[in-house]
């Protein structure tokens, strides 16, 4: 068995402006730098190509609007593929890991998709959850460690109502950084409330904050949780050279992130210092996956003696990590009815701004309170760019009969009103359109 089955993906061809810093030198300077290094050499690492993600594989976890076709790139098909390649690799036993190293990014996509938001379209560690419980059955529990700098608000919003899914975001405080979420109060919805765990750093946090975090945190929550596989979602963005974030990690930093959490599965998202942290990182953090020696790597460019963390950021890390462990340990004791109301449904109202496209949406949610399963939900959407309302039906991997009922009844009444442009059906098992085009 191969150690480290790696996916890699550049997208030559795809880039949201020539000058952005989402664009393909992010991995080109990084794959300079592995071969340099000689990674490819060991027996312990191997490439894998990357493959178009399907329609059924992208609308089980996204409702596209107004089509796929009209928002979906093949540069987005490829990245979403490629996490499907790694997954099936370790779920096959062709390797023990895998690291999708590709773009573009995803973890600000959510559920509803007008168009992009945060440098995402799709969200790739979602579209990988959906495939692997597609494969292993929705029994399957599944944590998410996002570490990248910016909250992962897109895979919280796909998760947050999901009992199968544990979600554990450390990044910079959501008031100090895109996309302004992110907080401690932020726990779940009424049928996994508890299992969405943000963990907000201040700003300058570095090596010393963000471990301190992940032994205080999140090593023991996932002890006591348990899942069956766990992805790191490896945003590289909290290195101390970011353009665009202020915190103060180091290649050093990840890697020793990387060999104690021991993920199974790696995504890339962000980090923006093309040349003077992501190909250090990288190399670092494949190594540690492959359990080789990382002691040696390190950044072109250090931070001497001024850029360490500061007592003031440790203590606050400190009190962060207290707050969300006692709040962890009291999550089965919380009286959900306070939160969540006594009725039939939980309301939630959004308004989403997709800064890379310029969208601005309106979502209004209701979650079913069902004592026998994560409840059936509805969405209604619009957005500066739709011509009326849409409305999404989505049922949970297992539901109760109750539900289905209850969801095709919900489905016939909007079909019969008409006051929606578009009522779209969606379920693990049955993916499609109604009363409009299809995806």
């Amino acid at each position: 068995m191969t150690k480290v089955g790696l996916v890699f993906f550049p997208a030559f061809d795809w880039a949201i402006s020539p000058d952005h810093p989402e664009r393909q030198e992010r991995l080109l300077y990084t794959r300079d730098q592995i071969q340099e290094e000689g990674l490819f050499d060991q027996p312990s690492i191997r490439e894998y190509r990357p493959r178009l993600a399907t329609d059924e594989e992208i609308v089980r976890t996204h409702v596209v609007l107004p089509s796929l076709e009209q928002r979906v790139t093949e540069s987005h098909r490829i990245a979403a593929g490629g996490t499907i390649v790694a997954a099936d690799l370790v779920i096959d036993g062709l390797a023990e890991r895998a690291f999708a190293l590709l773009r573009p990014p995803g973890h600000h996509a959510g559920r509803i998709v007008h168009g992009a938001r945060g440098f995402c379209l799709l969200n790739n560690e979602a579209i990988m959850v959906d495939h692997l419980r597609s494969r292993l059955g929705p029994d399957l529990k599944v944590a998410i460690v996002d570490t990248d700098a910016h909250h992962a608000d897109g895979t919280q919003d796909i998760f947050y109502n999901d009992p199968g899914i544990l979600h554990i975001s450390l990044h910079q405080d959501g008031r100090t950084l895109y996309p302004g979420t992110g907080f401690i109060s932020e726990r779940g919805g009424p049928g996994a409330y508890g299992q969405t765990v943000n963990i907000p750093l201040p700003p300058g946090t570095g090596d010393e904050g963000m471990l301190m975090a992940l032994e205080r945190v999140v090593l023991p929550i996932l002890q006591d949780w348990q899942p069956d596989y766990i992805i790191n979602a490896a945003g590289q963005d909290n290195h101390f050279s970011d353009p665009i974030t202020n915190m103060n990690f180091s290649a050093q930093g990840y890697a020793q992130l990387t060999e104690l959490l021991s993920p199974d599965l790696v995504v890339l998202e962000g980090g923006y210092s093309i040349e003077g942290a992501l190909p250090y990182i990288n190399v670092g953090l494949l190594l540690a996956l492959a359990g080789l020696d990382y002691s040696k790597v390190q950044e072109p460019l250090p931070r001497g003696e001024g850029g360490r963390q500061s007592k003031k950021i440790t203590a606050e890390v400190a009190r962060v990590c207290q707050e969300i462990m006692e709040l962890w340990e009291q999550r089965s004791s919380v009286d959900r009815r306070q939160i969540f109301g006594t009725g039939r449904f939980f309301e939630r109202q959004s308004q989403i701004y997709y800064d890379t496209d310029n969208i601005y949406e309106h979502q209004q949610e209701l979650i079913r309170l069902c004592p026998s399963c994560a409840g059936w939900r509805v969405i209604s959407t619009s957005s500066t760019r739709s011509r009326g309302l849409v409305a999404a039906i989505l049922l949970p991997w297992q539901p109760c009969p109750s539900c289905q009922g209850e969801a095709r009844d919900q489905e016939t009444r909007l079909l019969a009103e008409g006051s929606f442009e578009q009522v779209v059906w969606q379920s693990p098992s049955e993916i499609g359109v109604t009363g409009g085009k299809s995806q």
